[in-house]
Parts: structure tokens; C-alpha cells; sequence
């Protein structure tokens, strides 16, 4: 099991804080975004568009096992990671803290970019994040142990305040 789960929707900050906290506890960091496109070969953009969302969630939820199984790591989900239903059941029977990063849209705007590598924020992308978001936030809230609220902190202080966690 690593010995954090960070969850939250896109420019929350999960991959900035996760590779902080493994750099400063000295464990690997494990994105499953970037473990996607590592072990398929391809941007997660392009597998959207070449194979669907169905087929990438697939990918996803094998990357999730194979996450978890890491004993000495820091996990970073992608925003969609954990709202499939045998998704929430395997973070569910998880014993390490799952650290919702809470974020507006305010924060998360310049973050993210709203750009094409973010094949579900394609169109109106401040929109569809807002719908993302909300439509997401029941789940990250009940899979959580705990909420942060990552508007007005810095990423030492936020790798601080998980650390007091683990």
C-alpha cells in the first residue's frame, strides 16, 4: 500500500504535491496518468481519441492495482480514477489516508491550462472542469479521509500538512 493516495479533479495540484512529499520522504512517486502512457506508449490525449474513454479507464483501473500494490510510495490518481464503482471499492478497502486536494476554479484555470492534452475538457473547457468537478466531488469527498483546501497554500505547505497526516 503506498503510504498516501492523492485524489482530486485536475490542476489540484496532485502530481506537484506527490513528487514534493516522495522527494522529501524519499519514495517513489507514482502518477497513474504517467504510468498510462509509460506502459501503453502513447499520451493519454491520443488514447482517447484512437480508443475511448472505456478503453483508457481499463488501462487506468490496472494501473490503480498496480499502484496499490506498491509498499513504499506516493500515489497521485488522475481525476476519473476513482469514480468507476470498482474503483471506489478498491480504494475503499484501502488503509492509508486518501487526501482529497480541494480546488476552485479560480486556482485550477491557470494550472491546467485548458488545453487539448485534457481530452475531457475539450469545448468549453472551463465549463465542462466546473461539471467535472461537481459531478466528482461526492465521490472524492466519501473516499477521503481527509479534505484540503488548496486555494491559499504552497506546495510546502500543503507537503507539510500531508506529512502530519501519514
Amino acid at each position: 500500500m503506498p503510504q498516501v493516495i492523492l485524489i482530486g479533479p485536475p490542476g489540484c495540484g496532485k502530481s506537484t504535491i506527490g513528487q514534493a512529499l516522495a522527494r522529501k520522504l524519499g519514495c517513489e512517486f507514482i502518477d497513474t496518468d504517467a504510468a498510462i502512457e509509460a506502459s501503453y506508449g502513447h499520451k493519454i490525449s491520443d488514447i482517447f481519441v484512437d480508443k475511448g474513454e472505456d478503453f483508457f479507464r481499463e488501462l487506468e483501473f490496472v494501473e490503480l492495482g498496480k499502484a496499490l500494490e506498491n509498499e513504499n510510495c506516493i500515489l497521485s490518481l488522475g481525476g476519473g480514477a476513482p469514480i468507476a464503482e470498482r474503483a471506489q471499492e478498491l480504494l475503499s478497502s484501502c488503509t492509508v489516508p486518501i487526501v482529497f486536494l480541494d480546488v476552485s476554479l479560480a486556482t485550477a484555470a491557470p494550472r491546467v491550462g485548458f488545453n487539448r492534452d485534457r481530452p475531457l475538457l475539450l469545448g468549453n473547457p472551463r465549463a465542462q472542469w466546473q461539471s467535472l468537478a461537481q459531478t466528482r466531488r461526492p465521490i472524492y469527498e466519501s473516499l477521503a479521509s481527509t479534505v484540503i483546501k488548496v486555494d491559499d497554500m504552497s506546495v510546502d505547505e500543503l507537503v507539510a500538512s500531508i506529512e502530519e497526516i501519514i
